[in-house]
């Protein structure tokens, strides 16, 4: 599979709200399939679409049901408005923060957009410190080149070969790419934009498996 990158710009929003009475920050991106909000919805939801271009699913893909993704995140659907609209909880190890998916029309393609809400806690601030907002929006961005590949082509996304791209040149400039893209969305949101493009830095070194002197 030809792994050039084929997703359409990601537009990418950092700030800060407040969720179920606490305070929260939110990593936001938003991008453009060429299919309808149909087909977008079942490859997003369908138990046997996600794994062609994600992670291997389990659980009760229902509204009130919980859900698995084999090796990461787990947590339960608490909204659901097909085709348009879900939200879920992302349980990963002791700490829960939340994610929500949109679809629109948007001219002759579909518009998806992701928000990550996560907590600020303290065993949350030790790890937003060095990073910032790429180490989720790069993760993200990641996912929906598999997605894109999967809309684009009708195939599986091998999980080897994503992470052969992964570690190649054009993924690790992909990489790189995308951890500035949230660093200078993270500037817009106020953040000192030395600290921003200080944590982009180290996300893309952790994405690309380099030293500090790599």
């Amino acid at each position: 599979m030809n792994f050039s990158n084929p997703l359409s710009p990601v537009d990418r929003i950092v700030k800060q709200t407040s969720h179920d009475g606490q305070s929260v920050r939110v990593v936001s991106g938003s991008t453009t399939f060429a299919t309808t909000c149909n087909d977008l919805w079942d490859a997003v939801t369908n138990a046997n679409r996600i794994p062609q271009w994600f992670l291997p699913v389990s659980g009760n893909l229902q509204m009130g049901g919980r859900y698995q993704l084999k090796g990461h995140a787990g947590g339960q659907i608490t909204s659901c408005d097909a085709p348009n609209a879900f939200d879920v909880t992302w349980e990963c190890g002791q700490n829960t923060s939340w994610v929500r998916v949109r679809l629109a029309a948007d001219g002759d393609r579909t518009r998806l957009t992701l928000e990550h809400i996560m907590p600020m806690d303290d065993a949350s601030e030790e790890h937003w410190r060095k990073y910032g907002p790429g180490a989720t929006g790069v993760g993200w961005d990641l996912g929906l080149i598999g997605l894109a590949l999967h809309m684009q082509t009708g195939e599986t996304v091998q999980q080897e070969e994503s992470h052969a791209w992964m570690a190649s040149d054009e993924g690790k400039q992909f990489i790189r790419e995308s951890a500035s893209g949230w660093g200078e969305a993270h500037a817009l949101s106020g953040e000192d934009a030395d600290i921003a493009t200080e944590m982009a830095r180290q996300t893309a070194l952790f994405y690309c498996g380099e030293s500090e002197s790599g």
